[in-house]
C-alpha cells in the first residue's frame, strides 16, 4: 500500500464528505478511492469513516488521523518542492481561508487572477466567520481581521487596516437628520448585525473616553449583507466594518457618520505557518495577495474619508 497516496485519498474524502466528489478531485474512479480507504483502515486496524447512503462522516479516530495526515502530507510536499526547485514553478493544491464577506469581495478576485497566471495550481477557499486553525485544518494561509495573538507557529504579514464604522443612506439622513454625537442614535432607527458575535452594545470613543450605547435595533440580522441592504434601502443606521460597506459608499448609497467617535483601526494580515521551506504556491499567492489587498484596503480607507 502506498501510504502517502492513501493519506491523500483519506484527506480528500474527509474534505469533500463523499467518495464520488473525492474521486473527481483526485482523478480516480470511486471504486479505487473506496478500495484505498478500506486498505488504509485495515492497515491501521480502526474505522476512519462512517458511511451512510447520504454522507460520509469521520469517526473519532478519523478526526485525529486527519490532523496527523494533513501535517505529514504537507511536510512531504514542502520537502519535495524545496529539493526539486519547484519554487520557480508553482503547482499543486492551495487552501486559503478568510472571513466570509472579505473573502467574497476581495480574496476571490485575487484567487482568479492567481490561477490565470499559475494554471497548475488548484485552490480551495474556506470563507468562514470564525478563527480557523491553519495547522490542524490543513490550511496553507489565511486572512485575519483583528489583533493577532502571539504565536511562534504562525508568521503574520500586515496588509492594512479597516474600521468599525457607522453608516446611513443619504435619503435616510435627509429625512431623519444626521446624528452629531453618539447619544443622538437613541433618536434614530438602528439596524444591527450579530455576525461575529457582535452584541447590542455599540462602543464609541471621545478623547479616550469610551461611550457605551445599549441599542434596541428595529432590525437585526446574522449576516452583514442583510443589514447593509436594509441601510441602503433607508430603513435605518447600521454599523459594519468599512470594507463591508465600501461598494455602497463608492456608489453613493451609504455614507459614514460619527467618524470623530470611531475606535482604533483594526489590522488586517495574511498569516501562514512558519517554516524554512515555504511551498512555491504559497509564496507566489502571498506575493500577489499582499500587493492587491494593500491597494484595496488603502482605497477603502481613503474612500471612507470623502464624506
Amino acid at each position: 500500500m502506498d501510504k502517502l497516496k492513501a493519506m491523500t485519498a483519506f484527506i480528500t474524502v474527509a474534505e469533500e464528505q463523499g467518495f464520488a466528489a473525492a474521486a473527481r478531485r483526485l482523478s480516480m474512479s470511486p471504486p479505487s478511492v473506496t478500495r484505498t480507504i478500506a486498505e488504509l483502515e485495515q492497515h491501521l486496524g480502526v474505522a476512519l469513516l462512517l458511511r451512510t447512503t447520504r454522507q460520509v462522516r469521520l469517526t473519532e479516530a478519523g478526526q485525529q488521523y486527519l490532523q496527523d495526515a494533513r501535517r505529514i502530507v504537507a511536510d512531504v510536499v514542502s520537502s519535495e518542492e524545496s529539493i526539486t526547485g519547484a519554487h520557480g514553478d508553482p503547482s499543486g493544491h492551495l487552501v486559503v481561508t478568510a472571513p466570509a464577506m472579505f473573502g467574497c469581495l476581495h480574496v476571490t478576485p485575487v484567487i482568479t487572477a492567481f490561477q490565470q497566471r499559475y494554471e497548475r495550481v488548484t485552490v480551495s477557499a474556506m470563507f468562514v466567520d470564525r478563527v480557523t486553525d491553519l495547522m490542524e485544518e490543513g490550511i496553507d494561509l489565511g486572512i485575519r481581521i483583528g489583533e493577532l495573538p502571539d504565536s511562534s507557529l504562525l508568521r503574520a504579514i500586515p496588509l492594512g487596516t479597516v474600521a468599525l464604522k457607522t453608516y446611513a443612506s443619504p435619503e435616510y439622513l435627509r429625512s431623519h437628520g444626521k446624528p452629531e454625537v453618539p447619544e443622538d442614535l437613541y433618536q434614530h432607527r438602528l439596524i444591527a448585525s450579530t455576525a461575529g458575535n457582535r452584541g447590542p452594545l455599540w462602543r464609541f470613543y471621545d478623547n479616550g473616553r469610551e461611550i457605551h450605547l445599549r441599542t434596541t435595533p428595529v432590525f437585526s440580522s446574522t449576516t452583514n449583507d442583510s443589514v447593509i441592504a436594509a441601510a441602503v434601502a433607508g430603513h435605518g443606521i447600521t454599523r459594519v466594518l468599512s470594507y463591508q460597506a465600501a461598494p455602497q459608499v463608492t456608489a453613493g448609497k451609504l455614507q459614514p457618520i460619527l467618524e470623530a467617535y470611531e475606535g482604533a483601526a483594526i489590522p488586517v494580515s495574511i498569516v501562514h505557518p512558519q517554516g524554512r521551506n515555504m511551498p512555491a504556491k504559497v509564496r507566489a499567492f502571498i506575493d500577489m495577495a499582499a500587493q492587491e489587498l494593500r491597494e484595496k484596503l488603502e482605497h477603502i480607507r481613503l474612500q471612507d474619508r470623502t464624506d
